[in-house]
């Protein structure tokens, strides 16, 4: 065919193709911008100048795909290259009007093209490799243990073929241009100009001029209507969150809760209205349809339903989740799917005045049966359907992912343990545990929808200030029969300026037998150092923690002020924790109802005094045991505390602590750090029936016991009780009897003690 006539066929489709891609996907962008305005407000643009680096730093230095570093190295080259390799469609554009054809200015500059080339290869290589990788994990092989379980893969295939066809495009072009500028003698046609692809053009030497120029406009055709194409496919796919994460990432990543970058743990947000934090003194004032967390799929922060979107469906928060993991129903990835999806479809129902709403809510429930119309009074049917869909409630089929009735499962919403491991790992920054909480918030202080068991931890956190229910008079019996007075703050001591810290103890260190071995050997460390210290004995109550991840807003509340109001009667400033999740609460929480605290963990401030040599570790583990205290070991294994390492980066001092014992040794478990897998304690679940799949407790005991440690080392007394709880059953089983589950201060206790007790003798 006539070069001409092939450039005015070519020329044509491609102006179509490209027109109409161009409307759909601004007509698409526009549509994102108003349904995500349809949620709350929030504020998320303070500190721009900082949320721009920090933006820079994730999307360059892919912070949080490295995780997994082969796919990391090819995301990064694919995604590059996605955004650099946008000139060559703009050279392909001009390649249908002059084969010859190169960018102004930039033209034939051998720099750009170095740095073309290299990523045209990246490109291709780099999506090879993720499609290897997303081939040998199909969930067809490893069925749930599959991170793509759930997603939908020929969303996925499309983006797939794509990459590669537009990088095999790019680097055909190279050797045609190479190719051509050989045969018409160009002085640019060399090893200089065409460093990796000069090989590939000596592929179509020979040919003539006329049919190079033409094989340059087809290829450069195919290469426009596949990046076309593409363009089309996700522009009438708004919740082909595979391809619309490339757009959306970076907005969602700028309005990350912390501008400095800080994953979104920690402290979890109060509850809003009308994007304000609730005052709940004024509670009354509130307007009646005022939503109490999140009931409806508008309740959600505007910032919240780009979270859904932005979801790339790649399955890192699954693979990580605990209840997952243990065969429950809970998958983050499929909560924010399924969220997404929703909230898509009801969108023009929630867009629709309030006439048309009742007049099409009329229209479907009158409706006789048989196929229902495309539209009810302006509303599309499937909107208006949608929109009678509960948030949360009974669904059919498999609750992870329903084929009707409410979107979210209550055993979906009740199994998260609130660990954080979805939130840590994904690359693009979605807030898993919040979305959860608020949903739990709504049901627990509006709908009364909780778990019975619940109930009763309400019951005993409102009338006896500790989840028990066991009398405050009793909060100070662990003391009994140590060696040293242990001094009351208000008592004892008038004011906490005349001594070192407060010893915050926590509920679980004053009434669980288990975790009274931390407060004691911690009271004996502290005082072994030098460092004074008082309690508040019963003038303590529960830091409001579980009330909170169970939703309920009011009863946190109510114990955070209060344990604010005493702390600052005693002119508290340092406090010493040995409870991860008193220390997350008190540190970040509290100065959300005007609390604001310096406080460190007990392995922290332990760890201090060992390295300032007021605690000296000396007796091995061959060493008899004499004092009472757990032993050291010669193997330890060391478990991370959820809301110590995740929500608190906290990983560590307690693993310099466990390094200066003599003679000890740290065996890792496979699942550490920031990967740990939690003891399913936290979210309130330590007080809730684990009535769904194997236990997490044991799960992480058999990781513990499977390293061959003779010592579980903890910081967290909730950690304490499940793992302590797991190994029972393990050891009712025939797992080795000499193993235990000890906190790290009890071990370093024993150390220090017997050192003392050899210096005396």
């Amino acid at each position: 065919m006539d070069v001409g006539v092939l450039q005015v066929i070519a020329i044509v489709v491609a102006a179509f193709v490209t027109l109409t891609a161009v409307a759909l996907f601004v007509r698409t962008i526009a549509s994102f911008v108003t349904i995500f305005r349809l949620g709350q407000p929030a504020t998320r643009s303070d500190a721009p100048g900082t949320r721009t680096v920090t933006l820079v730093r994730e999307f360059l230095g892919h912070t949080r795909m490295a995780r997994k570093p082969v796919v990391a190295v090819a995301h990064w080259g694919v995604m590059l290259g996605f955004i650099l390799l946008t000139t060559t469609l703009a050279t392909a554009y001009g390649q249908l009007f002059d084969p010859h054809f190169a960018l102004p200015l930039i033209g034939h500059w051998p720099p750009y093209i170095w740095l073309a080339e290299l990523f045209g290869w990246f490109t291709v290589l780099g999506i090879i490799v993720l499609i290897a990788v997303r081939q040998r994990t199909h969930p067809r092989t490893l069925g749930r243990r599959s991170r793509f379980w759930g997603s939908t893969f020929w969303q996925a295939y499309v983006v797939e073929f794509v990459i590669l066809g537009v990088g095999i495009c790019i680097v055909l072009l190279r050797g045609l241009e190479s190719a051509l500028g050989r045969a018409t003698g160009a002085d640019w046609a060399d090893l200089v100009h065409f460093p990796t692809t000069s090989w590939v053009g000596r592929f179509f030497d020979g040919l003539s001029v006329g049919a190079l120029e033409n094989a340059i406009v087809v290829v450069a055709l195919v290469k426009i209507l596949i990046s076309m194409g593409w363009m089309i496919t996700v522009a009438v796919t708004p919740t082909m969150g595979v391809a619309w994460h490339r757009f959306l990432a970076f907005f969602n990543i700028w309005f990350k809760r912390h501008a400095d970058g800080r994953t979104s743990l920690a402290e979890l947000q109060p509850i809003t209205v009308k994007g304000e934090p609730l005052d709940f003194e004024q509670i009354e004032e509130l307007d009646e349809d005022a939503a109490l967390g999140v009931g409806k799929v508008e309740d959600f922060t505007w910032k919240g339903l780009l979270d859904f979107s932005t979801c790339t469906e790649c399955g890192r928060c699954q693979e990580q989740c605990p209840a997952w993991n243990t065969e429950k129903p809970l998958s983050p990835k499929m909560v924010v799917l399924n969220l997404r999806n929703h909230h898509h479809a009801k969108a023009p129902w929630l867009l629709a005045d309030e006439e048309h709403r009742e007049a099409a809510a009329g229209a479907l429930t009158g409706h006789a049966g048989g196929a229902l119309p495309a539209k009810l009074h302006g509303i599309p049917a499937g909107a208006v359907r949608e929109a009678q869909r509960e948030l949360v409630g009974a669904t059919e089929g498999d609750p992870t992912v329903p084929d009707g009735g409410a979107v979210i499962d209550p055993d979906v919403l009740w199994s998260c343990t609130t660990c954080g491991a979805c939130v840590e790992q994904c690359p693009v920054d979605i807030e898993h545990v919040d979305a959860i909480v608020d949903m739990r918030r709504y049901q627990t202080l509006i709908e009364s929808a909780f778990p019975s068991e619940l109930g009763g931890l309400f019951k005993n956190l409102e009338n006896k200030g500790n989840p028990w229910g066991m009398n405050a008079r009793l909060r100070m019996d662990w003391a009994k029969d140590l060696p040293f007075e242990v001094p009351m703050a208000g008592g004892d001591v008038e004011d906490l300026a005349e001594v070192d810290y407060l010893f915050w103890v926590g509920c679980a260190g004053a009434f669980e037998d288990r975790a009274k071995k931390t407060t004691r050997a911690v009271a004996e460390l502290l005082h072994t150092a030098g460092v004074s210290f008082a309690v508040l004995g019963d003038g303590e109550t529960c830091t409001g923690d579980p009330a909170r991840r169970a939703g309920n807003e009011f009863l946190f509340q109510m114990l955070a002020m209060q344990n604010v109001e005493v702390l600052k009667e005693v002119n508290a400033t340092k406090i010493v924790v040995t409870c991860a999740h008193c220390f997350n609460t008190i540190k970040n929480e509290y100065p959300q109802v005007g609390g604001q605290f310096e406080v460190v963990h007990h392995t922290q401030l332990l760890n201090k005094l060992v390295r300032e040599k007021r605690l000296t570790p000396v007796a091995r583990p061959d060493q008899a045991d004499t004092s009472g205290v757990a032993s050291t070991a010669a193997t330890v294994t060391y478990h991370d505390p959820c809301y110590l390492g995740r929500h608190n980066q906290v990983y560590a001092p307690p693993r310099e602590l466990l390094g200066a014992l003599p003679g000890v040794e740290l065996t890792e478990m496979p699942r550490h750090g920031e990967k740990s897998f939690c003891c399913g304690a936290g979210g309130a679940r330590m007080w809730m029936e684990e009535k769904l799949g194997t236990r997490i407790n044991l799960n992480r005991t058999e990781e513990a016991i499977a390293t061959g440690a003779d010592r579980i080392a903890i910081g967290c007394p909730f950690c304490r009780v499940m793992l302590s709880d797991g190994l029972t059953q393990k050891q009712s089983e025939g797992t080795r009897e000499d193993i235990e589950v000890v906190d790290v201060a009890q071990m370093l206790l024993a150390a220090v003690r017997r050192g003392e007790d050899a210096r005396q003798a």
